[in-house]
């Protein structure tokens, strides 16, 4: 009985000590779970100290009757000196930056240039588009950048909520904004500064990023653990910082090169589970791949954009206007159809940072057009690796669309899509392609062979925002699987237990067989050692 019961144990027992490692990942997790947040470089509101703000309601320069925006600017320089000079070295005000772009050299690139497949492009629009800019007239290219009283400080300095710009007046604001009310109650930037631009670029509320929309403007913790108004209701400055009015991070729709960027990682360090398994990850996979299983979860963002549609009028000759079952645009005459979806599974690249761009000038060599485009792969690491870090998985939404090209250049068209007025070629107004495109391209003097079609195009957008609660971040079996996982679609490298490799398999089951059978003929000859050892003692006594 005894030689069945050390043979039993002997093949038991390794299994036992493995079932008890894998529950021990499981364990530390929780254990980590538990810990105090670590962070760096931010101190929790609880242990703030709260900073006074000046009462702009006291200076005297600010109670006179301001005849016009420009003078409230003009107000504003006379203490704040020189800020005028920070504030016009900025993209946010230039709309452009030099960049390097694999195969181009240095490009000026910003949304003053670049294309996207949404609306397309500002270029000849720029009275209507540039009522998100932080400055006063720009209607066309005569504006003047280097006249400081063009700078709109309120439009991120306002914390009244009641600064609004009026649309197709370049910029300027409505004309019933009280300034001097506005002027006199100004301070930080707030969300809602940050929020009516990139909230609603594109068109409507989260319409391009799919992780930024309204909101955020008082979210739960499931929307965003960082400005849920439960928690510790952050600005967006406050990951965004800002030195000089020089706003760190840059979007990769208008940017190339990998600076000047924000990163989970500057407050929360490099290894902020307390689990070292967690914490190696790091190394390939961004903190955004896990931590933001899905987005668009508050409101839906758009999908696709299908302007070859566009242009269908009533029978009335009026342009049309259809809502889908959720009272979202499902078709209109000037833009066309689209798709929109929320709670959406990202899609998943390796990306480096780094990242390129078709532009306008560019001859479309494949289809669907790659907007821009994400560089990286997993052999870009170690000394191959072309950016500051590796390559890492980034969760991305991808936004596909036809849009208006050039056939006979092979080239992409900026078509004039705005005007106040008809007979201006304008397509909002005129419904007539063919001229938008020659006045576009006209007005940027670039060819148009006077033929137009559509194109399929793709434009990516990594996601930083809307950070889920941890119970909901992704789980082991989510990408470690064999069928369905959420990195199917990256077949450059392996991935343990989503991977098939018959040679390593059969050598690992060969290794636990040869094992098992070590541990049964070291118990088989334990039993009849000990047993020929009874016999001995028993033959000597």
């Amino acid at each position: 009985m005894k030689k069945y019961a050390i043979l039993s144990l002997a093949l038991f027992m390794p299994l036992f000590i493995i079932a008890l490692m894998g529950g021990q990942g499981t364990e530390d997790e929780e254990v980590a779970e538990e810990k105090e947040l670590k962070l760096v470089n931010y101190v929790l509101k609880a242990k703030r100290v709260n900073m006074e703000v000046v009462d702009h309601n006291k200076f005297e320069i600010l109670q006179q009757k301001f005849k016009n925006a420009h003078t409230v600017t003009e107000a504003c320089l006379s203490c704040h000196t020189e800020r005028h000079t920070e504030i016009m070295e900025t993209s946010h005000w230039k709309w452009e930056r030099d960049e390097v772009l694999e195969g181009k050299g240095v490009v000026s690139l910003g949304k003053k240039n670049i294309l996207n497949n949404f609306c397309i492009g500002v270029s000849g629009s720029e009275g209507t588009c540039t009522r998100c800019h932080i400055g006063y007239g720009w209607k066309d290219k005569s504006f003047d950048f280097t006249e400081k009283t063009n700078i709109d400080c309120l439009i991120c300095h306002d914390n009244t909520g009641t600064y609004k710009k009026e649309k197709g007046s370049a910029g300027y604001p409505k004309a019933s904004v009280n300034l001097n009310y506005v002027a006199s109650n100004v301070g930080s930037p707030e969300r809602e500064n940050c929020g009516v631009c990139h909230f609603w670029g594109g068109g409507g509320n989260n319409v391009k990023h799919g992780d930024l929309d309204q909101a955020m403007l008082d979210c739960s913790r499931e929307v965003d653990v960082h400005m849920t108004t439960d928690g510790e209701n952050m600005s967006c400055i406050e990951c965004h910082v800002t030195e000089n009015h020089n706003i760190t991070g840059k979007v990769f729709a208008l940017s190339s090169e990998n600076k000047n960027r924000v990163s989970c990682e500057q407050c929360h360090t490099e290894k902020p589970h307390g689990d070292n398994i967690l914490d190696d990850h790091l190394c390939r996979i961004a903190c955004q791949t896990c931590h933001i299983p899905y987005y668009a979860r508050a409101n839906p963002t758009k999908m696709i954009w299908d302007w070859s549609t566009a242009g269908r009028l009533d029978e009335e000759g009026h342009p049309m206007h259809q809502p889908d079952a959720d009272g979202n645009h499902k078709y209109m005459s000037i833009k066309g159809h689209f798709i929109w979806d929320d709670n959406v599974t990202p899609e998943y690249f390796w990306f480096n940072g780094i990242a390129n761009h078709q532009l306008i000038e560019d001859k479309i060599e494949s289809v669907p057009v790659q907007m821009n485009s994400l560089d990286g792969s997993y052999k870009d690491k170690g000394f191959c690796k072309k950016s500051i870090n590796p390559s890492k998985i980034w969760p991305v939404k991808v936004h596909r669309g036809r849009q208006i090209y050039d056939p006979v250049n092979n080239t992409l068209i900026q078509p004039k899509l705005w005007d106040k007025e008809k007979g201006e070629g304008a397509y909002w107004v005129d419904f007539d392609w063919g001229i938008a495109a020659q006045k576009g391209m006209d007005y940027l003097d670039l060819p148009y062979s006077g033929e137009y079609d559509f194109v399929e195009t793709e434009m990516y957008w990594p996601l930083n925002h809307q950070v889920a609660p941890k119970e909901q971040s992704l789980k082991c079996i989510d990408c470690h699987t064999r069928k369905g996982g959420r990195l199917a679609s990256l077949g450059d490298f392996y991935l343990p237990g989503r991977d098939h490799k018959a040679g390593i398999e059969i050598v690992g089951i060969l290794l636990i067989i040869s094992s098992l059978i070590g541990v049964l003929i070291h118990a088989v000859y334990r039993t009849i050692s000990g047993k020929k050892y009874e016999n001995n003692n028993y033959l000597n006594n």
